[in-house]
Formats: structure tokens, sequence, C-alpha cells
């Protein structure tokens, strides 16, 4: 028996913050509780780490939150799912105790030391030309460095999972985790969506052994019930019905209603991305995987910006001290001011260009990316490289809205856009003007947590299946037209400079390493 009373509870475990929402089965955010958090801590330069108990403290004060300003909606929840920043890794004893603080996606350790690969295996991803990838691979995988790094915690380390297996553990008592969350450097099948098969060669890449890997549930499916223990730490009803969802970008791919290839959904998240569902397995690039989407047997091929919005906390940490100020004078965020600098700057900011790869990824654009700014003259202010920093990274997604385009072989004919950078009215004017097309919001900025209601709501039979969910339960939000002159201003700017940065600057990139040996290889 169901109710138009019914809430959907919706955990969103971030990088920055954990929140605790109700969605309605219309898809209206009814209530909502945020505990921002620190999102690591660096004893060393390039590591990033906090302690997996921080994230359950956090996400019961979050929860404690909700029902402590809207106790009378606790007893309409009935169901829950968890969705959760991806990569970050944790090591558990056979007791499910945390042996060490968790990698957080940001650490890019590496290790030399691991495991050797047969000759012909070695000589195979020659000739295809796939050694630095597989270099990638081994030397990153958090696994290997920390079997050479920390081998007495290793050999302690029964289970290794996701941050959401661990708080899917924690909340129901069962070492499980959603289909859907598994991105990282794991031995996992990204096309059968389970863990590799034994003949794979990923096992003998990577130090990780089948057991210490958790079994994996669909998105829409149970991962268990709330026990005793987490009802008391969260306030979440005793025995209320957790439904396996997915990692935060594939949650707000979902929500935004991509779901087919002709739909683009960028995410302006502390990393940037652009995403297209598929129902079929599409890599966005040559031995890049489709990832998992947050509905059942389905894809998202996905074009990532590393850093992506990280860039606009490392502006405000480096130069919007007078902004911090005001802010903090008025009591709101620094951010809200930016698009004051914005409305400063003119379209193209005066022919100011940066190409945002502060931190390379694996193959997009390239492994020696290092971010550049060109352009400058006397003209420019602050004003104007944060606007540069706005449109690099709008033009690196449309970059890689053309590389989707071609592999997928259908053109985009509808943007969504997702997360926290997409609240400014600003922003999403640029971002309509670079790609030509209009861009539109979802008609709430809570799209991970939505993505994950969609899913409680699916698991627990409102819905008879995500397209089903979408359309109730996602709305048009504000759609924001492109303006033909600034169309045709940037439009110049990335076909005549952005697009020819990267060509020209990358043997100077190499050279910069192998001088200075940062970033290691």
């Amino acid at each position: 028996m169901t109710s138009s009373q019914d809430l959907f509870l919706a955990l969103d475990q971030g990088t920055q913050s954990v929140r605790a929402m109700l969605f309605s089965r219309d898809g209206e955010l009814v209530a909502k509780s945020q505990q921002h958090i620190e999102p690591y801590f660096s004893s060393h330069p390039n590591w990033a780490e906090q302690h997996a108990d921080y994230f359950w403290q956090n996400l019961g004060q979050a929860c404690q939150g909700l029902w402590r300003d809207y106790p009378d909606l606790r007893p309409r929840v009935v169901a829950a799912a968890l969705t959760c920043q991806r990569a970050t890794m944790v090591c558990l004893d056979a007791d499910m105790q945390p042996l060490r603080p968790a990698t957080i996606w940001l650490d890019s350790r590496r290790t030399d030391a691991y495991p050797a690969l047969p000759l012909w295996l070695r000589l195979a991803s020659d000739a295809l030309g796939q050694r630095h990838m597989m270099y990638q691979l081994q030397s990153k995988a958090e696994c290997n460095w920390l079997a050479v790094d920390y081998p007495d915690i290793w050999a302690k380390t029964r289970h290794f999972v996701q941050l959401s297996g661990y708080l899917t553990y924690q909340l129901t008592g069962r070492l499980c985790d959603a289909v859907g969350a598994q991105v990282g450097y794991l031995p996992f099948d990204y096309r059968r969506q389970c863990w590799a098969a034994a003949h794979d060669l990923k096992w003998r890449a990577l130090t990780v052994r089948r057991e210490q890997l958790p079994p994996l549930v669909q998105a829409g499916g149970l991962l268990g019930t709330i026990n005793a223990e987490a009802a008391r730490h969260t306030g979440i009803p005793e025995g209320l019905c957790l439904y396996a969802a997915g990692a935060d970008k594939a949650c707000e791919v979902l929500a935004a209603g991509a779901i087919t290839p002709d739909v683009g959904c960028l995410s302006y998240g502390t990393t940037a991305t652009i995403n297209t569902g598929n129902p079929r397995y599409v890599e966005p690039m040559f031995l890049i995987p489709a990832y998992p989407a947050a509905l059942p047997h389905a894809y998202n091929t996905e074009i990532m910006v590393y850093r992506g919005y990280w860039m606009v906390n490392w502006f405000k940490r480096e130069f919007a001290a007078q902004e911090v100020r005001r802010a903090e004078e008025e009591g709101i965020a620094a951010e809200l001011l930016f698009d004051e600098l914005l409305r400063q700057s003119p379209v193209g900011a005066l022919g100011l260009i940066l190409q945002p790869f502060w931190t390379p990824g694996v193959k997009f654009p390239g492994p020696e990316a290092k971010g550049a700014i060109i352009g400058f003259g006397d003209v420019h202010t602050r004003a104007h490289m944060y606007r540069a920093i706005i449109e690099g990274i709008g033009y690196a997604l449309r970059h890689g809205r053309e590389r989707l385009e071609r592999r997928n072989h259908q053109r985009i004919t509808r943007l969504k856009v997702a997360g926290g950078g997409s609240q400014s009215d600003e922003i999403m004017q640029i971002t309509a003007n670079i790609f030509g097309m209009k861009a539109e919001r979802p008609h709430t900025f809570e799209t991970s947590g939505l993505g994950a209601a969609m899913n409680a709501a699916v698991g627990a039979g409102y819905y008879p299946d995500h397209a089903s969910a979408v359309r109730s339960m996602l709305h048009e939000g504000r759609a924001f037209k492109p303006e033909p002159s600034a169309v045709k201003l940037y439009d110049q700017l990335y076909r005549q400079v952005y697009s020819k940065l990267y060509e020209r600057l990358a043997p100077l990139y190499r050279s910069i390493r192998h001088i200075t040996h940062y970033p290691k290889r």
C-alpha cells in the first residue's frame, strides 16, 4: 500500500559535505540536512586521506540534523539509498575495522614495485602502444602501492572496499556494494559489470585478491536493512530497506535524464565531467572503460576534467581574499560573490585563455598535460582570470562532447547541467554560449541525491523501472539559450586557439616533467 505522502531518504556522501535528504514521489526535495566535512588531510605532498569513521560520524550527524529539524517527516520515510564519492578506498580487517585512513580519490601516490607481468603481455602492450596505460594501472592502483608501502597492513586487509561499501556495512551490517559505485583501479569487468573472471589479466597486474572484494548489487537492488546500531547512530528507522544506487556522478547523470546518448550531462563538481548514458558499452577512448550507470545493466561514457571546479576553490584560496572577507561579513558563501567577477569581465576574457589541467588525466588530454594560461596583457585583472577558469573548463568539456559524439556515432542534441557550478546563472549562460546550444538545469541542484532517491523508489516498487522514475521524478528547470554574438566569439577562440593549445604545449610539458621530475611518471 503506497501513499502520496511517502518519502525516500537519499544519503549523499560527497567530497566536501555529506547530505541527508528527503524526496517525494514526484522528485521534489522536501527536506535536507548538510554536514560540511574536511575533504582530506595530507601529511605528505600528493597524499589525500581521511579516516573512514570520520565519514560515518558525519553521516550520522547529517541524519540526526534532518530528524531534529523535520521530526514529523521520519514516519513517512519508506526506503533509502546511498550515493558516494567514487574511488575512495578502505582497508578493513577480519572484524570489519579500518586498518588505516581511507585513500581519497585525489591521492596521487604511485609505486614502481608492482607485480611483474609475463614477457608476452609486456610485448603485446608495447605493440599496441599501451605501455603507458598498463603503467598507469599498475603504478596508481591503491592495492599495489599499499602492498609495497604498508606490507603489514596489506597483509591484514581482509576486505578492500569503496567508501560506499564501508558505509553500507555500517548501515546494514552486511558488506556489499552497488555495481554503479565501482570506479577505480580494481579488477572490475566494466563491460559485464562484475568482478573480472579468474583468467582476466587484471588479477596478474594487481595485488588485490577476489576474496577481498565485496558482493555487488545492481542499481535498485536490495543492499540490506538498517540495523539497530545504525538506527541509534543515524536516527534512520530500524528495518528500513537500503537500495543500491551508484557513485555520485552516476546518480547525477540519471537524475538529469541523460540515459540515452543523445543527451549530454555536464557535471560541475570537484571533478568536472561530460557523460552520455548508453544501453551499450562504448568506451570514451580506447582502453578507457565506460563506467556502470545508476540504472541496471547500462553505462555512462564519460570524459573527465580531473580537477574541474576544484579550480574555483583554488582561485578562492589564492586570489579571492576580498570576496572571502566580504562573505564572512555577510554570512554567505564566497562563491556567491564570484558571479560579480563574471559580470565585470567580457565574453572571452579579453583573450585570456586557460587550459584547465592542473592535474592530468590518464588519457584526456594526455598524461603529460599541465595547466596553462596564455594571452596576458596589462588590462587583465582577477575578474578576467576567474572568467578564464570557467571558460577553460567549458572549452575542455566541449572537446569532450565532440569526442563522445564520435564514439557514440550520435550527436548530442540536449545538454543538461548538474553539480555545484550549475547553481550560477552566469556559468550556465557561459556554458550555453560555449556549446552553442541550450543548457538546461534539472529542477533541483541536489541531483546526486535525486538519482539515489530514484533508485530507492524503483527498489521499493513505486516505479516499474528507472525510465519511469525519471519521467515522474525529473522536471524541467531553467534553460539558458545561447547568445549568437557570444557563440561566434567562443567558437573562434575554441577552434583557432584553445583546440591547438595542447598539441603545441605538449612537448614543453614533457620537458618540464623531465627537468623537474614533477609530476612523476
